[in-house]
């Protein structure tokens, strides 16, 4: 099942059951939510779209595989249902060849990835050591199947005049057993929104944006300047908000947002705004 919903001005929103799109991205496999198209054009590059979740154990990341969607209207305004089938984990594998197991590896990558994240300084040095362990190996991204985690369902209520998403993550079905965090994504692509304005006043280009910083104002946009269009999201009760912008060859492109917030939670909501710019 695949769903389009128009906004305006040549904007559209859509979200498909399967396992992802980014043909020519490692994380092609992971499903994606809803991806923003302007005048025909898919904009998600690489990023898995809005309203996704993750889960974190420990600093293990498991991913969606798939999920089951559901929709309904009612007048304006759509409403959808994506219930996300929480069961991939990212691996390393060389071209043709069965992943990696080595689980020492895997606990230095992820502490690597964890350090990446929480100091801007070592970003730079960190992944070009990782791009040149990576050519030296022949290694490449995949992601492995682990064996259901969670169902977790998402509603997006999208009022298409107003280029308004309301999102509602239901988790009153998760385990917190082994589940340390769980992290709602909002991305597009890398190439396209390269410029980060937020409600204090700052603007960043490019580079600028950093890889996973906290936002400290109310509100904060990604925008496309060649576009001509804006995403934005705004602080929600009982979560912190981070903005990234990543692009590393042909492995990774993605900006975005990310609201990181304990499994205790039970039910988590937030609003996100699309609109065309000057």
């Amino acid at each position: 099942m695949r769903l389009a919903v128009p906004l305006s001005s040549g904007l559209l929103l859509a979200i498909a059951e399967r396992a992802g799109a980014g043909e020519g991205y490692p994380t092609g496999r992971l499903q994606k939510g809803l991806l923003l198209f302007v005048d025909g054009q898919d904009l998600s590059e690489e990023g898995v779209g809005f309203g996704v979740p993750i889960l974190k154990r420990g600093r293990q990341t498991v991913f969606a595989g798939g999920l089951e969607l559901a929709q309904r209207r009612r007048g304006p305004v759509w409403e959808v249902t994506a219930v996300f089938e929480m069961n991939l984990v990212e691996r390393l594998a060389k071209p043709g060849a069965a992943s990696l197991t080595s689980r020492p590896l895997y606990a230095a990558k992820d502490s690597l990835a964890a350090l990446h994240r929480r100091y801007p300084a070592l970003r730079g040095p960190l992944t070009a050591a990782s791009n040149a362990l990576r050519r030296s190996f022949g290694w490449e991204t995949t992601f492995d199947e682990t064996g259901p985690v969670a169902r977790l369902p998402l509603t997006y209520s999208i009022f298409g005049g107003e280029g308004r998403v309301a999102v509602a993550a239901d988790l009153s079905g998760l385990s917190s057993d082994g589940v340390t965090e769980v992290v709602v994504m909002n991305e597009q692509g890398g190439h396209h929104f390269d410029r980060y304005v937020d409600a204090r006043g700052t603007t960043l280009q490019g580079s600028e944006i950093g890889a996973w910083d906290e936002v400290g104002a109310a509100s904060a946009s990604f925008v496309s300047p060649v576009q001509r269009v804006a995403f934005s999201l705004g602080q929600a009760e009982g979560a912190r908000l981070r903005r990234g912008r990543e692009l590393i060859g042909s492995r990774v492109a993605w900006s975005g947002f990310g609201y990181s917030f304990s499994p205790a939670l039970r039910r988590f909501d937030y609003e996100l705004r699309i609109a065309r710019t000057p």
